[in-house]
């Protein structure tokens, strides 16, 4: 038969072909341009053939594909640079329309070429993968927990642009299908059935078979929407049904997106025109949408930060590269509150054995049981079993001897954020550990290079500061000290990857990179409110700004005492000048005369009754001297304020070498606090907008609020030379 690079392709003795999705160079298939034109051949062989009654297309890894190679596309946008400049922004338009919408006209053919296919899955099929697939007139999935579907392009500012919109919306209920598509979650097996979106689920070894004996069978070649008489799981659009839908699902984006993502939006457009059209004309309105996003700058930034730069520090960016692999079996966690017994979760789950250690057997079986629970929670889910909890609970070690970290190769200290405890138990630590140990602390604030003086190996001593609920914050901080070597910096990027985390790297300061950009936000929210700003409008401003939480339910969440504690450290250590009194008078009102410690005791800025849902507390107006109206405050100042801040400290930590790569940043800042993720993290906020236009912003602020918002002098020399940060990152690479 045909030859293929990418593909298997053989025909059985009942005349069903076989094509085996296996790109031999890559772990994980993935679509590229060599892998649309040999799919394009597979489908015009089954078409044209006449002794082949149908196909079933099928991958030989571990995942069916993760979906489009997303370099692919920004190869696309460059190229579309390049015509607009040579012929004309028509002309870039047209070629980024045709290239954009070839994977939907395969799509289109292969549904419509008169013999049925059938898609047979294991693993992950995500994105153009799922959209291939819905595309085929046949879809089983394997039964095994790796098997998940999905179109999450949404999540790095695009959305399924071959067909993904149009098909997902014809399976199912109109708002259920928005919901998929807005959300990009992956869905296992049986709730994809349930769906709508599979046809079968069966053992992984039998998909192969339940797909050739549906082609068999009969199976039919013409898709549901391609049959006369189909109607719409929703009615049509301009219907009694329709009209219960369309107005709450563009309540529902606005409330959810506050219009941030331009992606989201084109998915409800894409959605609601295409339900008034033909299949072909629908698929040439969302073919229009996809390239309009395609040169959106927010799917440039969130494709750079959430795809391509997440990837490369998942895959060791920063790893020092003349280390040999570090071997990590056993850890040793000291400290089994909160923080460390999560820490002890994450790593068991990871399959690592670990020694988790507290004042007392009784505190350190209390942090295990944290364990206990968080899996016995996963099992009411169905995503664990029972002996998955036993063998992971069997892997940690509850004790209170310190003599038991004697075989641990990393050694965590979560205790108390106080130097004194600390250095009490790095003693303890360093008393029973092997020599070539590394010891970390996951201190959210102090400086590492400080702890590390009572260490007696501060080569091997380095921060590992995780982020809090810390099974759910997949960013991880690595602090350097000023001693820390190379060895310890790959041990700690080496645990981090085991543990299935993504990390940055940091140099140490005061609040290292992500607390002093998250002080930064909730600093500016309290000096809002003491100007006499509604704390309502503060709080929908940080929302609207893009992120998870406003100002004041993050203090709330972080704790009202904890930000008064840091504060009263900062001016014991550093003087007067480095706090504002504006905010130490909110805050000793709040915590010592008013006892509202945040969350934790039900009442910060929020009250949080026990039964009912949260909401500001009345008071908060007696704490003001006075009460800016709600008619005169400029919301889109608000927004600016909240966001520039941050990306000034992040700048500031660039330019004090906290940081040395843009990529961390930008990756730290939306993963470790929500820095609105369509920005592409803080960094690339000022990218995008230009360091020149963000420099008059910063002046504009400064003259009204104060010179928290100068600009610093790396952002002067950019806004003068042109440069990016990124750019200057590219330039130091290649010198």
């Amino acid at each position: 038969m045909t030859n293929f690079t990418n593909f298997r392709f053989e025909v059985d003795a009942d005349g069903i072909a076989l094509a085996t999705w296996d790109m031999t160079d890559r772990s994980m298939n993935v679509i590229t341009t060599q892998v649309i034109d040999e799919l394009s051949r597979i489908v015009e062989t089954v078409a044209s053939d006449e002794t082949i009654k149908g196909c079933v297309i099928t991958s030989a890894k571990e995942s069916f594909s993760g979906g489009a190679d997303l370099n692919r596309l920004q190869a696309s946008n460059a190229e579309y640079m390049r015509v607009a400049k040579e012929e004309g922004e028509e002309a870039a338009n047209s070629f980024l329309f045709e290239e954009s919408r070839k994977l939907s006209l395969l799509y289109r053919r292969l549904e419509t070429c008169g013999k049925p296919f059938a898609a047979a899955i294991h693993g992950v099929c995500l994105g153009g993968a799922f959209e291939l697939a819905l595309a085929c007139h046949f879809r089983v999935l394997s039964d095994a927990d790796a098997t998940r579907v999905g179109l999450p392009e949404v999540k790095v500012g695009l959305f399924p642009g071959a067909g993904g919109t149009q098909r997902v919306a014809r399976l199912m209920q109109t708002g259920d299908a928005l919901q998929m598509l807005f959300k990009g979650e992956q869905i296992r097996a049986l709730m994809a059935r349930n769906m709508g979106l599979v046809h079968a689920v069966a053992p992984r070894d039998q998909i192969v078979q339940a797909a050739k004996d549906w082609i068999r069978n009969g199976g039919s070649a013409v898709a549901p929407w391609d049959q006369k008489g189909y109607k719409l799981p929703s009615n049509k659009v301009y219907s009694a049904a329709g009209m219960q839908i369309w107005p709450p699902a563009n309540a529902i984006y606005r409330r959810e997106t506050q219009d941030n993502y331009p992606a989201i939006r084109a998915i409800l457009e894409a959605v609601y025109q295409g339900l008034q059209l033909p299949m072909d004309l629908a698929l040439r309105v969302e073919s229009r949408w996809f390239a309009k996003i395609l040169r959106s700058k927010e799917a440039a930034a969130m494709i750079r930060t959430l795809f391509i730069s997440m990837q490369d520090l998942n895959k060791g960016a920063r790893r020092p590269k003349d280390v040999p692999p570090s071997s990590i079996r056993k850890v040793g966690v000291v400290g089994a509150g909160f923080m460390g017994a999560s820490v002890a979760y994450v790593t068991a789950n990871a399959g690592l054995d670990v020694v988790l250690i507290d004042r007392d057997v009784e505190a350190a079986e209390k942090g295990k049981a944290h364990s206990h629970k968080l899996m016995s929670d996963q099992i009411m889910k169905g995503r664990a079993k029972t002996a998955d909890r036993d063998a992971l609970l069997a892997r940690i070690k509850a004790t209170a001897d310190y003599n038991d970290l004697s075989e641990c190769d990393l050694v965590i200290e979560a205790v108390f954020e106080d130097p004194a405890v600390k250095a009490e138990v790095i003693q303890k630590v360093e008393a029973a550990i092997r020599p070539d140990c590394i010891f970390a602390s996951n201190t959210s604030t102090l400086p590492i290079t400080s702890l590390a003086k009572t260490s007696k190996n501060a080569a091997q001593f380095i921060g590992i500061h995780f982020f809090s609920p810390v099974e759910k914050m997949m960013l991880v901080e690595i602090i350097r000290g000023k001693e820390t070597d190379d060895k310890a910096l790959a041990a700690a990027l080496d645990y981090v990857r085991l543990i299935r985390k993504t990390p940055i790297v940091v140099n140490d300061s005061r609040g290292f990179f992500a607390n002093r950009c998250v002080l930064a936000y909730i600093l500016e929210g309290h000096l809002m409110f003491m100007e006499g700003l509604p704390a309502s409008m503060i709080e929908q401003a940080g929302k609207q700004a893009g992120m998870p939480v406003g100002p004041l339910l993050l203090n709330d969440e972080v704790g009202v005492d904890l930000g008064l504690k840091i504060l009263k450290a900062t001016k014991a250590q550093l003087g007067e000048a480095a706090v504002i009194p504006q905010q130490e008078e909110l805050l000793s009102r709040l915590v010592e005369k008013e006892g509202r410690l945040g969350r934790k005791n039900r009442k910060g800025f929020y009250d949080y009754p026990e039964a009912g849902q949260k909401r500001l507390w009345p008071g908060l107006k007696d704490l003001q001297s006075k009460q800016v109206e709600a008619e005169l405050v400029d919301m889109q100042e608000l927004k600016q304020r909240l966001l520039v801040t941050q990306a000034l400290e992040a700048a500031r930590t660039f330019e004090e070498g906290v940081i040395t790569d843009p990529r961390e940043a930008d990756v730290g800042s939306v993963l470790g606090f929500g820095f609105a993720p369509y920005t592409g993290g803080a960094l690339s906020y000022i990218d995008f907008m230009g360091a020149k236009a963000f420099v008059e912003l910063c002046r504009t602020l400064q003259a009204k609020h104060g010179d928290r918002f100068a600009p610093p002098r790396v952002l002067l020399d950019m806004a003068d030379s042109g440069d990016t940060f990124y750019g200057r990152a590219a330039a130091r690479k290649a010198a």
